[in-house]
C-alpha cells in the first residue's frame, strides 16, 4: 500500500527536503551554465553536489594547482606532528636552480644552502606559487622529489583522487602529470575539512620573504569577501586555471576551472559562476538524523502505532526551479504485523525530483513491538472483521 503523507505533511516535506546531507549526487545538465574553461566543476561542499560539470574526469595538466597535494602531505605531517611549523629545512642546489631564479619559473627567492621555517615554505606555496619552496619540501620530507612524487600518487589514491598521477611536487610540464577537475575538487575539499587550522593561509594576499615582497595570485581574492583560497595554475598546455573556494552564510561551494585563455577571464569567469552556484541553488533540509517521518500502523501487536524513522540526516542541493516541483511520499504495506524490531527496515521513504532518478530511502522502526497474545490476537481479528479496527 503507497501511504501518501497528507496535504499539509507534504508541503512542510517540499520545504524540509531541502535540508538534508546523505552525499547524494544530483548532477543534471539541464541546470548548467555554459563556461569557456576547457574543464570545469562545481561542487557544492556540504552535500557534495555537482552543479556543473564540463570535461570533469578528462585527465589535463594541471599546473601550479597539483600544489595543493603537496600541501597535503605537508599537512599531514604537522598533524601528526612529526613536523613543527617552526622547524627548519635545508634549501638545495638543485632546489634552487630547478624552482628558483634561474628557472625563470615562480619563486620564494630561497637561497641554496640556507634554513627556512616550514611555515615560510606554506606561505611560500600559497602565496608565492614558489616551484623552489615545493622542491624543498619533497626533499626534506621523502630525500628526493622523485620519491616524493610517488608518495603524491599514492596518498591521492588513499583519500579518492582516482585519476590523478603525480611527477613532481610543482605542476612543472609533464606529459605525465596530470589531474582531474574532480579531483582536484575533491582534493580542495579534503584540505578544508582534514586542516581547518592551516586554511587561513590560502586567504593571505601577500607575503614578504628575503625582503622580496609577492601578492597571492588568486584574483577572487581582491574582490570577492566569499572567497578565501585555494589556488591558481599556468603554463602553455594548460592554459589559465584556479581552484577557488566560497562561502555565503553557511554554503561553501569550490571551483575548479582550467583552460582559460587569460588572466582577466581567469578572474571574471570564475565570479560569475560562483554568482551562478549561489543564487540558482540552494540546500534543504529534509529529515534531521533519527526523526520520525510519519507513522504506521500495527496489526496485531501490543501497540496500534509504530514511529517511522530516518535513520541519517537528508539534505539536497536543488534548483530553486526543481524544489517547486518535488513530490515525497512515503510506502509501506499497511498495516505493518507485530512483532517488530526496533531499527528493521520497514519503510521506503520516496522523493521524486525532476529530471533525477527516484531517490529512495529505508525508513526503520522506531520501537520494538511485541505480537499480542493468542487471546488479543482472536480479540483483534474479530474487531478487524465487525469494526475495520487495524488490530
Amino acid at each position: 500500500m503507497i501511504n501518501t503523507l497528507d496535504i499539509k505533511r507534504i508541503i512542510c516535506l517540499a520545504f524540509l527536503i531541502l535540508n538534508s546531507v546523505i552525499g547524494f549526487s544530483f548532477f543534471n545538465p539541464v541546470w548548467s551554465i555554459e563556461t569557456i574553461a576547457r574543464e570545469a566543476i562545481l561542487i557544492d561542499m556540504e552535500t557534495k553536489v555537482s552543479l556543473l560539470e564540463k570535461n570533469a574526469d578528462n585527465p589535463m595538466p594541471p599546473a601550479s594547482m597539483s600544489k595543493l597535494m603537496t600541501l597535503y602531505l605537508l599537512f599531514s605531517r604537522l598533524n601528526e606532528g612529526s613536523l613543527k611549523l617552526d622547524d627548519s629545512f635545508a634549501v638545495s642546489e638543485r632546489a634552487w636552480k630547478l624552482g628558483g631564479v634561474k628557472s625563470g619559473s615562480s619563486t620564494m627567492f630561497l637561497k641554496p644552502g640556507s634554513k627556512v621555517k616550514v611555515e615560510d615554505l606554506i606561505r611560500g606555496i600559497v602565496v608565492q606559487s614558489g616551484n623552489d619552496a615545493c622542491i624543498v619540501v619533497a626533499e626534506n620530507l621523502f630525500g628526493s622529489e622523485t620519491h616524493f612524487a610517488e608518495k603524491m600518487t599514492a596518498k591521492g589514491r588513499d583519500i579518492g583522487l582516482l585519476n590523478s598521477t603525480f611527477k613532481n611536487s610543482t605542476g612543472w610540464p609533464n606529459l605525465d602529470h596530470r589531474m582531474t577537475s574532480r579531483d582536484l575538487a575533491t582534493l580542495s575539499q579534503k584540505i578544508i575539512s582534514d586542516f581547518p587550522q592551516y586554511y587561513h593561509y590560502f586567504k593571505e594576499v601577500e607575503f614578504t620573504y628575503n625582503g622580496i615582497k609577492q601578492f597571492n595570485r588568486n584574483p577572487l581574492l581582491y574582490n570577492n569577501f566569499d572567497v578565501d583560497g585555494l589556488k591558481t595554475g599556468y603554463t602553455t598546455e594548460a592554459g589559465y586555471g584556479l581552484v577557488a573556494s566560497a562561502k555565503r552564510g553557511d554554503r561553501r561551494l569550490i571551483l575548479v576551472v582550467n583552460g582559460l585563455l587569460s588572466k582577466k577571464s581567469r578572474k571574471e569567469e570564475p565570479q560569475r559562476l560562483f554568482d551562478w552556484g549561489f543564487q540558482e541553488f540552494n540546500n534543504y533540509l529534509l529529515f534531521k538524523a533519527e526523526e520520525t517521518v510519519t507513522s504506521a500502523d500495527v496489526w496485531l501487536g501490543k501497540s496500534v502505532s509504530l514511529p517511522l524513522i530516518i535513520k541519517k540526516q537528508l539534505k539536497l542541493t536543488l534548483s530553486r526551479q526543481v524544489r517547486a516541483k518535488m513530490k515525497v511520499i512515503v510506502s509501506f504495506d499497511s498495516p505493518i504485523p507485530a512483532p517488530i524490531k526496533k531499527g528493521e527496515p520497514v519503510a521506503k521513504l520516496k522523493v521524486f525530483i525532476p529530471g533525477q532518478k527516484l531517490l529512495e530511502l529505508d525508513l526503520v522502526a522506531g520501537a520494538s513491538i511485541e505480537e499480542l497474545s493468542l487471546f488479543g490476537r482472536l480479540l483483534a481479528a474479530f474487531k478487524s472483521i465487525v469494526w475495520g479496527f487495524p488490530g
